[in-house]
């Protein structure tokens, strides 16, 4: 299964039309599709003219009234096209992800619960480079960024480059990215200039296709279609269409760099044991059957009292379990805001407010 972002942080490049009919191409060459739409502004599903009940909002956040899981919230759209559709509160889950551990990961946790098989999992990202669109490239193995013939575009694509190569230094998630042409007029001699221009800096990195200037590709999205379903027959169309071969040409590489990746993170997993000290799970335990909620707070989690800390009512006994390295650590448990120490732990220490907190060593 290959995933592929379509990103630029500059509206107006043509990202949600090349992501819309990329997936109706690659549907129509006997590949099944799967278009999650990742824009708040979700004009890829209403140019689908999809009119949804939950969104992928309600799947990755925690506050939704509406929580579901990916495969509930998948609509199909045309044989082997199917969609994960988009709403306006999507723009709320940038604030929801900003102070969680991990946010960065929240798409590739979730499509890795998909049991769907799937060929291809298209992301159209927003045109911005926040939390969103992060989460979607570090889901992805590819990045398409379409780009038009002009210069502020070429501009805006070189700070694209550095925030994915930044992306690859911080969280260690390398990505391949090829650039892709679009809304190409080949009446104008600027474009032909700007698009030499491109190939020289990127070469290696661009497409062979091109994406031209066609009035059928607007008509489309108006009728609710892909240019596919509206006019085969369009210069739209076949442009589409012929990225979609260039694309599937490419599986042979794809499947052997997913081949070696075992390989790789065994390699990987043999460095992490060696160099980083042995984790040891430990869990905490406290007899509560009348308590309504109950904490685990501790120096190893800045005594926080939050849904990161918050125990698991097992029959009136409460248990949180925590993964910690070598050393000695202090703790006490909140029982309905009460701070109670461990009743099962004699090892005790005074603390700076005359009380005491029990003391686990791992």
């Amino acid at each position: 299964m290959r995933i592929i972002s379509i990103a630029n942080q500059k509206g107006g490049c043509g990202k949600t039309t090349t992501a819309v009919n990329l997936a109706a191409s690659l549907a129509s060459n006997q590949r099944k599709v799967l278009l999650i739409d990742f824009d708040p502004q979700a004009h890829a599903t209403v140019g689908l003219s999809v009119q949804p009940k939950v969104t992928v909002y309600d799947v990755l956040s925690k506050l939704s009234t509406q929580k579901t899981t990916l495969e509930e919230a998948i609509i199909s759209i045309d044989k082997n096209f199917d969609l994960v559709p988009s709403g306006i509160i999507l723009s709320t889950l940038e604030q929801e992800l900003a102070n969680e551990i991990s946010r960065e990961s929240r798409l590739k946790e979730t499509l890795a619960t998909l049991t769907r098989d799937y060929d291809y999992i298209l992301i159209d990202c927003p045109p911005n480079l926040g939390i969103l669109t992060v989460n979607a490239i570090c889901a992805s193995g590819e990045i398409i960024i379409p780009v038009e013939p002009s210069r502020f575009a070429v501009e805006g694509l070189s700070r694209l480059v550095d925030i994915l190569n930044l992306i690859k230094e911080r969280l260690s998630h390398d990505v391949r990215y090829k650039v892709l042409v679009t809304m190409f007029d080949s009446r104008l001699k600027y474009a032909f200039k700007i698009l030499a221009m491109l190939r020289d800096k990127f070469r290696g990195s661009m497409y062979s296709n091109i994406i031209h200037v066609n009035v059928k590709l607007k008509e489309a999205q108006s009728f609710g279609s892909s240019v596919l379903g509206f006019d085969k027959y369009s210069r739209g169309a076949k442009d589409y269409y012929s990225l979609s071969k260039e694309i599937i040409s490419q599986e042979k590489a794809a499947q052997e760099k997913a081949a070696a990746e075992p390989s790789m993170k065994t390699k990987m997993e043999g460095l992490v044991k060696k160099h980083l000290p042995v984790f040891k799970e430990i869990a905490f335990k406290i007899g509560a059957p009348e308590a309504k909620n109950v904490y685990l707070a501790a120096d190893f989690n800045n005594w926080r009292r939050d849904e990161t800390t918050v125990m698991t009512n097992n029959r009136g006994t409460w248990i949180k379990r925590v993964t910690l390295k070598p050393g000695q650590y202090h703790y006490r448990f909140v029982v309905d805001d009460k701070w109670l120490t461990d009743p099962a732990n004699p090892s005790l220490e005074r603390n700076p407010f005359g009380e005491f907190n029990s003391l686990v060593k791992v």
